[in-house]
């Protein structure tokens, strides 16, 4: 069972822009980038599906909450969850599924319940061809609110504002789903750029080794005489 919210104007709401409404969601640049945000959990697992384009504007596409019941085999339960992953991936087209990092914890059963849902998102996504990201919950925080220690309600508060969202995205599952989204749209830029400077670091200290090897192998070799050239001694005789 899970509970399916997108982002859209609906019969009976003013749409965004419309009098009444909610704000008008910020304008994407394109080329865009949509990214699957998943705060995982067996009992209930986000999913919050943003697109962003050029520098920080960002727009939700999409929420969702899938909840399985406690008292089902863990299988079944991870088979739920796979299968509304594989779903949106199929209908929604992401190019990124980013998900929470799973963090040190005193319930060692959450914990494990959490990692084995990271786990099968991260398969169901690569199955698919997509890349995965994982991201901190500090690191999530930091990035939507400035404040790695942010409180739950002051992510929800931000990503609300963020999003240009009516309401508040709940439970707070679906709101940290959409953060992680929104966190990986604005650090991916970043994320590239040291990747790139450690690619070409990597190269400059591959030719700096060659060279040196290069070196070190000719001083052992020492001088070499050319062949048919008169030696210091035949020069002498003549």
């Amino acid at each position: 069972m899970h509970e399916v919210l997108v982002i859209t104007g609906s019969a009976g709401h003013a749409a965004p822009g419309e009098e009444g409404g909610p704000p008008t969601p910020r304008r994407v640049a394109s080329p865009s980038m949509r990214v699957l945000g998943v705060d995982p959990g067996l009992t209930r697992c986000g999913l919050g599906l943003v697109e962003g384009g050029g520098g920080r504007a960002v727009r939700a596409v999409a929420v969702d909450v899938v909840r399985t019941p406690p008292d089902a085999e863990v299988a079944e339960r991870l088979g739920a969850v796979a299968d509304v992953v594989e779903a949106w991936i199929a209908e929604h087209r992401p190019d990124v599924v980013a998900v929470e990092r799973v963090f040190a914890q005193h319930n060692v059963r959450t914990v494990m319940g959490t990692a084995q849902v990271g786990g099968v998102v991260a398969l169901v996504a690569g199955r698919a061809g997509l890349p995965v990201a994982f991201h901190t919950p500090s690191e999530v925080k930091a990035a939507v609110t400035g404040s790695g220690r942010a409180g739950k309600e002051q992510v929800t508060a931000m990503v609300t504002r963020v999003l240009a969202l009516d309401t508040a995205p709940r439970p707070a599952d679906a709101a940290d789903a959409l953060a992680l989204a929104v966190c990986h749209c604005w650090r991916a830029p970043m994320i590239a750029r040291m990747a790139e400077a450690e690619a070409r670091a990597a190269e400059v200290a591959k030719r700096h080794r060659a060279r040196l090897a290069a070196a070190r192998k000719a001083s052992r070799s020492g001088p070499q005489s050319t062949p048919g050239a008169p030696t210091r001694a035949g020069k002498a005789a003549r």
